[in-house]
């Protein structure tokens, strides 16, 4: 982007641009759908629009709508590719390599001559809008002095009027985002070199939660940024949806760490027939230099120093590195001792940490006796579970296969508490029921 070439040192006449201000939120309708991008490599107008075509918008419907458009000379090229083994769609403006500063009062012209559906001719000037307002604050001119290069070209046009029309062809009604990942370093722009991420980018992610990666990659355009700034209603983690597609939009070369995408997730608004769960949090860290049995004493040690749960996933790590993840779930209050006890348990550098709600079901212990041995027993909806130590006990002592004990013991419980089993099992059928019809609260008595 660009303002017109320097002039006289005149007192600035446009205010700096506000911190980015969701549209105004209104109480979500039931059946709204929702885009959620996941900005883990960053976004650029690109890869948004091919993250939405990724995810099912019809290309040729975008094509449609944006040859109303008075911009000839482009073609808009689908492309499946990989990044870091993720497949992806790109999505490539071909032709049109216009190098017209087209001011901010061109743009609106084109966008409000296209006989465009509202929303997308709503959504395409909100970009534009913010875009106008950054550049007018950074080159201190007025904004019908403004004038745009890099987003004024045929490519970033039709990247951001077909982002915006692949959002209606999917019937997206509101837009989200993650935290947005930006680069380091320089990048080559219209104006030379300029610091990475933009100082473009910079202005427009104002108010949006943003972190920095260790790469020269530019991993966030202004385009890219203006969308987010424009259209999004809420940042952080995917909010809670029925997931009905998701999508990959692919950037242009590979990343050493990470697939260079933007994802997108679409789905309806879920009503929240679970309810608000337990706050959790989930603990991880990766390892690839401990034995076996190091990863059995941590989980162990986790458990007896009162973590919710603790289990040990095998991934493949840096280099092609066998390893494991150690995950700890645990209640907020114990983080820094589970966190010590991670560190000394483990010898890692690192831990990191995961928000979390858990639905523990209600639960009671009872006792059984088989061949003159105490079964421990545990009680829940619809089921009764025997202690897996004690049947090993007695499987061992008698010679009776384990699932024979098992089943004994889950019989032998039934046939002493009868009304309870009964009870037990009516009020588990009835919860699944009342989950399914969104009930909360207790069943009926």
């Amino acid at each position: 982007m660009s303002g017109p070439p320097p002039g006289p040192t005149q007192p600035s006449t446009a205010p700096p641009p506000p911190a980015a201000t969701p549209p105004a939120a209104t109480t979500r309708p039931s059946n709204a759908t929702i885009a959620w991008f996941h900005c883990f490599a960053g976004i650029a107008g690109d890869m948004a629009l091919g993250s939405l075509i990724d995810a099912g918008a019809d290309v040729q419907e975008i094509r449609l709508l944006l040859q109303r458009l008075s911009l000839p000379g482009w073609e808009l090229a689908v492309e499946q590719s990989l990044r870091g083994g993720v497949a992806c769609t790109r999505a490539l403006v071909e032709g049109g390599g216009d190098t017209v500063a087209r001011s901010h009062a061109d743009i609106v012209a084109l966008i409000t001559g296209a006989a465009l559906p509202p929303r997308i001719a709503e959504r395409a000037l909100a970009v534009f809008r913010r875009l106008a307002d950054v550049e007018s604050a950074l080159h201190r001119r007025p904004v019908d002095q403004v004038h745009f290069h890099e987003v004024g070209g045929h490519d970033a046009i039709i990247d951001i009027v077909g982002t915006v029309a692949a959002l209606e062809v999917l019937g997206v009604d509101e837009v989200t985002a993650s935290p947005v990942a930006t680069g380091t370093g320089t990048v080559r722009a219209a104006h030379g070199i300029l610091p990475n991420p933009s100082p473009a980018a910079v202005r427009l992610l104002t108010g949006i939660p943003t972190y920095g990666r260790a790469t020269g990659i530019e991993l966030t355009t202004p385009t890219g940024a203006a969308l987010l700034a424009a259209l999004c209603t809420s940042f952080g983690p995917m909010p809670a949806m029925v997931v009905v597609a998701s999508g990959f939009g692919g950037g242009a070369g590979e990343l050493d760490e990470l697939p260079n995408c933007t994802q997108v997730v679409i789905g309806q608004h879920h009503v929240g027939s679970i309810g608000p769960g337990q706050p959790a949090l989930v603990l991880e860290t990766n390892l690839d230099d401990v034995t076996g049995e190091q990863l059995a004493y941590a989980v162990t040690a986790a458990l007896e120093a009162g973590a919710f749960d603790a289990w040990v996933s095998p991934v493949t790590m840096k280099k092609g590195r066998p390893g494991h993840v150690l995950h700890v779930l645990t209640d907020a209050v114990h983080l820094d001792a589970m966190r010590h006890l991670i560190h000394t348990t483990t010898g890692t550098f690192g831990v990191r940490a995961t928000a979390a709600e858990r639905w523990p079901a209600a639960r009671s212990l009872d006792s059984v006796t088989l061949d003159g041995m105490v079964v421990r027993m545990k009680i829940g909806y619809g089921r009764a579970k025997p202690e897996f130590e004690d049947i090993a006990l007695i499987a061992t002592a008698t010679g009776i296969p384990v699932h024979e004990v098992a089943s004994r013991a889950e019989e032998a419980w039934r046939a002493g508490n009868a009304s309870r089993a009964e009870e037990a099992w009516q009020l588990s059928g009835r919860t699944i029921a009342g989950e399914a019809r969104g009930d909360k609260g207790a069943p009926p008595a």
